[in-house]
């Protein structure tokens, strides 16, 4: 039998989040920095340009999260694509953050991102 009697926590919002925490006792002040880092999210995109799913998953990557996008993506030839992101509420909100600075078609996808993830937070 297991020592320490691991187990998986389900948590599905950011509500949840600062609950956990707040159960476990941490420092009050340490609940809206580590509660967006416990909730993770896959978000499928449609209708992505190619070169833009590179962008996308560039950005992301660099804020530790991920973008799964098709094989042929990178010769970028071919027909706007689908891609799934895949990361915690503090990755997506920094990544809303990283793709508002591009031009206007990243733009959009931001604002969409933004407009998805609102009701999580």
């Amino acid at each position: 039998m297991s020592k320490h009697h691991p187990k998986i926590i389900k948590i599905g919002n950011l509500s949840q989040a600062k609950q956990a925490i707040k159960q476990l006792g941490c420092d009050p002040q340490s609940i809206p920095i580590m509660a967006p880092k416990m909730v993770h999210h896959i978000i499928q995109l449609d209708h992505i340009h190619l070169q833009d799913a590179i962008i996308i998953k560039q950005d992301m990557l660099s804020i530790g999260g991920e973008v799964c996008v098709p094989m042929h993506t990178f010769n970028l030839e071919g027909d706007p694509t689908s891609i799934l992101l895949s990361g915690t509420l503090q990755q997506l909100t920094l990544l809303v953050e990283k793709l508002n600075r591009h031009y206007p078609r990243i733009k959009q996808v931001s604002e969409e991102i933004k407009e998805i993830i609102k009701p999580l937070i």
